[in-house]
């Protein structure tokens, strides 16, 4: 059972298909209220975690509970507590908004009176009024995504799971659903939990931002706090040759808050108090280690840093 102010509370989840582990020991704990978003590359176990925590599949080990109720033992439970909108869309194509918001509402034993009245301010807050009649294969993709938030939260959910809720959708759809989401929880105090690919989606929606690589969560923070451990401004570089002897030396620098290596991806980070003006003994010291510089960038950190820090790739690499 999780604490009363956790929306969802994973231990050591563990997900295998055959020989693939898709989700290893996965922990995660995210507060009543929050929006938490997930990143990782495809594969990472994003979707199997989503799975899980919304009763659609059965870890193999570990345990977990959204609103209070574990995902195994409580499933009905969970599922009577949760709104859903999957990575790919999933909408009968044959029936109109109002049908496909309707026929989600009776499966829920939603009376008619107030079936009506979600219906009326789910479709004004998502703009889709003018629509509400027509079939849904006449909709554009990003009133598809609207009209699916629109269902999800038709039971009025106290946890809300999105999937890569702006996939595929053009960059002012994009917005427009960010826009919706940031009111959904400042009207309806919702918890949310959404995994995404873009990292201007996490740093615009989440308070937390959880970074999921090879089935672990391998970081979780604030996107500001995630952000702050790279230092004020981070060198980035990449190389050939030995990079370790380098690495040990930037380490003691002074001015070198963070040293991230991945030598398999023949990067190296550095977090320092001022870029521009340390650039020139980075280079200084890189040339007498042996170390081929073939790349080097100075940058403003950002969560795409953060992600290169604890994946060494970059999101897409996959």
């Amino acid at each position: 059972m999780s604490q009363p102010t956790d929306a969802i509370r994973a231990r050591g989840l563990v997900k295998r298909y055959g020989e693939v582990t898709a989700v290893d020991g996965l922990d995660l704990g995210v507060a009543r209220g929050v929006i938490c978003a997930l990143l990782g590359p495809n594969g990472a176990g994003k979707t199997t975690t989503i799975n899980i925590l919304t009763t659609l599949t059965r870890p193999d080990a570990g345990t977990a509970s959204v609103a209070g109720f574990d995902v195994v033992k409580q499933a009905n439970e969970v599922r009577q507590r949760i709104g859903v909108t999957f990575q790919d869309i999933v909408l009968d194509p044959d029936l109109t908004g109002r049908q496909v918001l309707d026929v989600h509402a009776r499966l829920y034993r939603i009376g008619r009176e107030e079936r009506k009245r979600r219906m009326a301010e789910l479709v004004a807050l998502v703009q889709l009024e003018g629509a509400l009649d027509r079939l849904v294969k006449t909709y554009s993709g990003g009133m598809k995504r609207r009209l699916e938030l629109a269902r999800g939260l038709m039971t009025s959910p106290e946890v809300l799971f999105l999937d890569e809720p702006t996939q595929g959708l053009d960059p002012q759809n994009r917005v427009g659903i960010w826009e919706y989401i940031r009111d959904l929880r400042a009207r309806q105090g919702l918890s949310l939990l959404l995994t995404t690919h873009y990292m201007d989606e996490a740093e615009a929606l989440a308070d937390q931002v959880g970074i999921v690589d090879q089935g672990r969560l391998v970081a979780q923070g604030t996107p500001q706090s995630l952000v702050a451990e790279l230092g004020a401004d981070v060198i980035r570089i990449a190389g050939s040759g030995d990079s370790s002897h380098l690495v040990a030396q930037l380490g003691d620098l002074p001015f070198v808050d963070k040293v991230s290596h991945r030598p398999e991806a023949g990067l190296i980070q550095i977090g320092v108090d001022n870029g521009s003006r340390r650039l020139a003994e980075v280079v200084t010291l890189a040339s007498g280690n042996g170390y081929l510089i073939e790349d080097i960038a100075v940058a403003r950190p950002s969560l795409g840093d953060v992600f290169l820090k604890y994946t060494g790739r970059a999101l897409r690499d996959e």
